[in-house]
């Protein structure tokens, strides 16, 4: 537990650099369900709709107009980014190599906006759930093939998950809560090479 929020031990254990030339940004497109989006950030979109909009493909932008800049979903129960026909985000562009981008960020790259992009998003591959009946958040790592680039890099770099997501930890968080799971994943880091020199 860090400042009461419950943090898997696989942010410290699992390793983590994204290679967009790899996977193309496909955890924009792959998937059920859209960006999950926090309450704030709702209010967010539609406050920087019309900044974000020439950002965006035609077919997107029409899409937005028509049906709204976020959409429930039933079965996780929660707000999340609409999604196109072929079930790739809407707020998603790619570049002339194909690989995916987010409209907003490349918005906020501009200059155009105060917002980067969702915080579900920035912290990609580390989930947030919310458990209401006990009342606190837990960070999990949402492992999925598509990211099988992404560890290999990781891996190769010797790159921690959380030191990954640091900057989205922290957007989130607070730098202490950063700075209390570092502590944390130094502390653990120094058990494990303690007891790997055990006879």
């Amino acid at each position: 537990m860090i400042q009461d929020i419950l943090v898997s031990d696989e942010l410290l254990t699992e390793q983590f650099v994204c290679r967009l030339e790899a996977c193309k940004g496909a955890c924009c497109w792959e998937g059920d369900w859209g960006a999950p989006l926090e309450a704030e950030e709702r209010a967010t979109l539609d406050r920087i709709w019309p900044l974000v909009a020439p950002y965006l493909p035609e077919a997107s932008r029409r899409q937005l107009e028509e049906e709204g800049r976020y959409t429930f979903y039933p079965e996780p129960g929660e707000y999340g980014t609409p999604l196109r026909p072929n079930g790739a985000c809407v707020y998603m562009t790619t570049d002339e190599e194909g690989v995916a981008h987010c409209g907003i960020e490349q918005a906020y790259r501009a200059g155009a906006v105060d917002f980067r992009k969702p915080i579900s998003c920035h912290l990609y591959p580390v989930r947030v759930k919310q458990n209401r009946a006990l009342g606190f958040e837990a960070l999990n790592y949402d492992r999925w093939d598509i990211c099988s680039a992404a560890c290999s890099h990781g891996r190769s770099l010797q790159m921690p998950l959380y030191r990954f997501v640091r900057e989205a930890l922290i957007r989130k968080y607070g730098q202490d809560f950063y700075d209390e799971l570092a502590a944390a994943a130094g502390y653990w880091q120094r058990q494990r090479e303690e007891g790997s020199d055990q006879p």
